[in-house]
């Protein structure tokens, strides 16, 4: 299952409205972020891309400190929503575990999450985050009330929504060089994330301190 694709870029050279300049420099910024990484997104750079000049660019944000503010800014809402059709799928897929996990997986590949999770790391600009907790909350309630429906035990969605992030990440980071060394398909770590998580519950529910 295919979360929803971010926007993209287009070059243009008609003119733009300040927030479509905005929206283009902070779409192009994010492909430069996937494809090259952080040292990547730079003014000069986006400025190329999409066809204006340097001091267009800080005209519309001011520095690039502040363009990379955007972006970040963007790429956090965009995972939130990621993870609010993930509640949506949870709540009303009989599939929840693997819709689950191709989600959370698409925000941190296709989706950019994981080179922005990477970025944010690296600068320590958390607070960047906080848009994605009120998210991750409904997330875990809507998996909990979801397991509690099929066997009423109480659950610890928490550890098991944190195994299938880091996989996410892990995944999106080195995943690509990892199966290749390893001779696994594409598809592999999410498959292994969907057999784990309910495993983990039971786990979990069964030897609930060690968790």
């Amino acid at each position: 299952m295919q979360s929803e694709a971010p926007p993209a870029y287009v070059k243009t050279r008609r003119r733009r409205s300040p927030d479509e300049a905005r929206a283009q420099a902070i779409a192009c910024a994010r492909q430069l972020l996937i494809e090259h990484g952080p040292t990547g997104v730079t003014l000069n750079a986006v400025a190329r891309e999409i066809g204006v000049t340097h001091g267009n660019l800080i005209h519309h944000f001011g520095s690039a400190a502040q363009l990379q503010s955007a972006l970040m800014g963007a790429m956090v809402r965009d995972l939130a929503k990621a993870l609010q059709t993930a509640v949506t799928h949870v709540r009303s897929d009989a599939n929840a575990p693997r819709a689950l996990v191709d989600i959370v997986f698409d925000a941190f590949d296709e989706g950019g999450a994981g080179q922005l999770a990477a970025w944010l790391a690296l600068s320590n600009r958390y607070e960047h985050l906080e848009p994605v907790r009120e998210a991750v909350g409904d997330l875990v309630a809507a998996l909990d009330e979801t397991v509690r429906a099929t066997d009423g035990a109480p659950q610890h969605i928490p550890s098991a929504l944190l195994l299938l992030t880091l996989c996410a990440f892990g995944d999106a980071m080195i995943g690509g060089p990892l199966r290749g060394m390893l001779g696994r398909d594409a598809e592999s770590a999410r498959r292994i994330a969907a057999h784990l998580l309910p495993n983990l519950l039971d786990q979990i529910n069964t030897n609930a301190n060690n968790y």
